[in-house]
């Protein structure tokens, strides 16, 4: 995180933490009471001082207050970097290291990377599909639709190569998501935590 954030909460510790003002859809988008955020120092400065806490609430800490994130996925949008073969999180961050790889019941990819789970951008599929394999042959439609068919939390036949990474395609549910890869998409007060009802200026 940045100086002046550390610096802030130790000067004032106990700010009470924003909740339902901050998200962050799936196209890798911050935004605002539902807007779309636009400017692109305000963009850089919440990428930086972007985490989680220990309940898999993920926040933005302006300064000494925390902004609660409500996420209409995952915590990171993962996308292809410029060089057309690595990834990279909506945030700047490279991935190195990918752990899973799952598929949801609407065809959509979510990789759990060293930075936390990741959606695949939706424009980015394509790329993800020709690197999907059953036995080192390509996969085909009526195999990925028969993938598609399985329950959540049931392992696939198909193989996920990115680099050197090969990842066993797993199928697990939009909705199931957030238990199985710890993460909260609508965080929530705890009991007896503080609530702001406006942003700090």
């Amino acid at each position: 995180m940045d100086e002046w954030v550390l610096n802030a909460l130790q000067r004032w510790p106990n700010v009470p933490a924003l909740f339902g003002w901050l998200g962050l859809d799936r196209r890798g988008r911050w935004l605002v009471q539902g807007e779309a955020i636009s400017h692109a120092r305000i963009i850089e400065v919440i990428n930086r001082n972007y985490a989680a806490d220990q309940h898999g609430r993920w926040y933005f800490q302006n300064g000494p207050q925390r902004g609660y994130m409500q996420l209409e996925s995952t915590p990171f949008i993962v996308l292809v970097a410029e060089d057309g073969e690595h990834l990279v999180t909506h945030t700047g961050l490279p991935v190195a290291q990918l752990r899973a790889a799952y598929l949801d019941e609407a065809g959509s990819l979510v990789l759990a990377t060293e930075h936390g789970p990741g959606e695949l951008r939706g424009t980015d599929l394509q790329w993800a599909l020709d690197r999907l394999s059953i036995a080192g042959k390509p996969v085909d439609d009526d195999a990925l639709a028969a993938a598609l068919e399985l329950p959540s939390q049931s392992r696939t036949d198909i193989a996920l190569t990115i680099g050197t990474s090969q990842l066993p395609l797993q199928r697990l549910d939009f909705a199931q998501a957030p238990s199985v890869l710890s993460f909260e998409r609508v965080p929530a007060p705890r009991d007896g935590e503080k609530v702001a009802t406006r942003a700090m200026d």
